[in-house]
């Protein structure tokens, strides 16, 4: 059986949803990563390239290679399968600041509909994606792409925005009727996945200590229909 996760960036999945991931894993499931936004754009500039600056990286670094092998790492320790996507992240496709990422995607914006065209024909029995909570427009753009395959989803809830704003409204494009749906999880793997981000915990969270104890305290809750609920304790009792 093949579950397959739809991250916008390289760490929201495992920051999201890794203990799931890492569960299922453990019950034989074959776990795939889909990572949209992993583009490498040599020569940035302006507020792409601060993005970079801000975490302590030179200019001449490239950023998501460093990135893409910090989410390989990450899989391994959650027994998941990368798979990264050649998009670019929002700050190479014309949102010039950190405020302008969390004010709704431009409408000459197409990236939601790249995204739902690199997933068809990917294979998954059952997917999971997020709700978009905190408003990022990749986050926004994943959605808008999940929610209009058709597939059975389970919506997780987007970490650290959460934990920022608990009462974080979803994305427009999440679909009504959902529901909580209880799988295994493991949250000590998802610490350890997580901790391979080390271009992401200072600015994320404070670092790696501080990341641990926020998480802790973070279940791991997924919203679907009833179909995809009942679908996906179809899937785990099936396990080998």
């Amino acid at each position: 059986m093949q579950v397959t996760a739809v991250s916008p960036h390289l760490d929201d999945a495992a920051f999201s949803v890794g203990g799931t991931l890492a569960a299922l894993a453990d019950a034989g499931l074959e776990v795939t990563v889909v990572t949209c936004f992993t583009r490498s754009v040599p020569g940035p500039r302006g507020f792409a390239l601060a993005c970079q600056l801000d975490k302590g990286l030179p200019a001449d670094v490239d950023y998501m290679a460093l990135r893409r092998d910090e989410d390989a790492a990450a899989m391994a320790v959650l027994g998941a399968t990368p798979l990264h996507l050649d998009l670019p992240e929002a700050p190479h496709r014309g949102y010039e600041s950190a405020a302008e990422l969390f004010a709704g995607a431009h409408e000459d914006d197409g990236a939601w509909a790249d995204v739902r065209a690199a997933l068809t024909g990917l294979p998954g029995d059952l997917w999971l994606a997020p709700q978009a909570l905190g408003a990022h427009v990749d986050h926004l753009q994943v959605l808008r792409a999940v929610a209009g395959t058709g597939r059975p989803v389970l919506w997780w809830r987007d970490s650290p925005y959460v934990l920022r704003d608990p009462a974080a409204r979803p994305g427009p494009d999440l679909p009504g009727g959902l529901a909580p749906v209880e799988l295994p999880q493991d949250l000590g793997r998802r610490a350890d996945a997580c901790a391979c981000y080390g271009t992401q915990l200072g600015f994320q969270f404070g670092g790696a200590e501080a990341m641990r104890a926020a998480l802790a305290g973070l279940p791991e809750v997924l919203l679907a229909d009833a179909a995809a609920r009942e679908l996906a304790q179809a899937v785990v009792s099936r396990a080998p």
